[in-house]
């Protein structure tokens, strides 16, 4: 049950699919344990007894937590509500092109924009995709700015968010981008930096790419240096876009997906939930090869491990901002 093929291609294909309990069940069961055989989450125990009227499992080993269900363990876990409405909201997140807001979730799934919000940042948790795998190749490097545009706010919010011009107030996001990759498609990788200062940008590069890839870049001072390293092509954008290989137009490309998500679905990203956005827009450009079975499917087996609290989303600070 676990493959691609088996699984709601279309969002309404999810709904009617999951709306029984006992097919969710039997849906996780195949993708957390695809050999079919149950084990204790916390002694690896195999073969407990299933408590079918209330859809649990019973290690047979004397132990703390003895009875766990689907969510132990995962990015459900202690969630009240049920499979038949996670997995729709997981559905529409790894499929929605420009992203889904928090209060369409809500409305569609019939509970609070609160409790949406909440939902969909652990479905962000399962989409980051750490990797100690370099880039090579070809691979575009570049950086843009993530923030409100000053016209567009009251007087009030202008003066407390704009402090100078340009970038001033923003967000640095700096991408890289690999030109057709291991599956002859390009892929990215995201992270919010400090800065654009020579050491904060050169770091990364050398973190996540290959000595002696061709790499590509604008003409900002900051990667100076890199030549010794690098096949490195700079394109100056005050006199061309474009010289044969040497241009940084795919992450170009990425950068007006990102805004018109942010912008355009999110309105408002407060910058500490910021590389949770980049987390989610990174991964469905990487999978864009499959349908949206294949990326719902993905994302499924990267759910165990992995927990967030709504303490640790706001930063334990006791005061929840909860934007789209």
């Amino acid at each position: 049950m676990e493959n691609a093929l088996t699984a709601p291609e279309t969002l309404l294909d999810a709904v009617r699919y999951f709306a029984d309990p006992d097919v969710c069940l039997s849906f996780m069961v195949a993708i957390r344990w695809p050999d079919g055989v149950v084990t204790c989450p916390q002694c690896g125990r195999d073969e407990p007894s299933f408590l079918a009227s209330r859809r649990v499992w019973q290690c047979k080993s004397v132990h703390d937590h003895r009875q766990f269900s689907i969510k132990t363990g995962t990015i459900f876990e202690d969630s009240p509500l049920g499979l038949e409405q996670w997995l729709p909201a997981v559905w529409m997140i790894t499929n929605d092109k420009n992203g889904i807001s928090s209060y369409e979730v809500a409305r569609v799934l019939g509970i609070t924009q609160k409790s949406a919000w909440f939902m969909m940042h652990r479905v962000r948790l399962a989409l980051q995709r750490g990797s100690l795998d370099k880039f090579s190749g070809d691979v575009e490097v570049d950086e843009t700015f993530i923030g409100g545009h000053a016209r567009f706010m009251p007087k009030g919010k202008r003066a407390e968010k704009i402090k100078g011009t340009g970038p001033m107030g923003k967000a640095a996001v700096m991408g890289l981008l690999e030109r057709h990759g291991p599956d002859k498609k390009s892929r990215v990788r995201l992270k919010v930096v400090g800065s654009r200062r020579k050491p904060v940008l050169q770091a990364e590069v050398r973190a996540h790419v290959e000595r002696g890839s061709s790499l590509y870049t604008d003409a900002l001072a900051s990667y100076e240096g890199l030549s010794g390293e690098y096949v490195h092509g700079v394109i100056d954008h005050a006199e061309a876009y474009v010289d044969g290989k040497i241009h940084t137009n795919g992450l170009e490309n990425f950068w007006s997906l990102l805004k018109r998500a942010i912008k355009g679905t999110y309105v408002s990203v407060e910058p500490f939930h910021l590389f949770r956005y980049l987390d989610e827009q990174a991964f469905r450009f990487n999978q864009r090869g499959g349908n949206g079975a294949s990326r719902f499917v993905e994302l499924l087996r990267a759910i165990v491990g992995r927990r967030l609290t709504y303490k640790g989303l706001i930063g334990d600070t006791g005061l929840a901002t909860t934007p789209a």
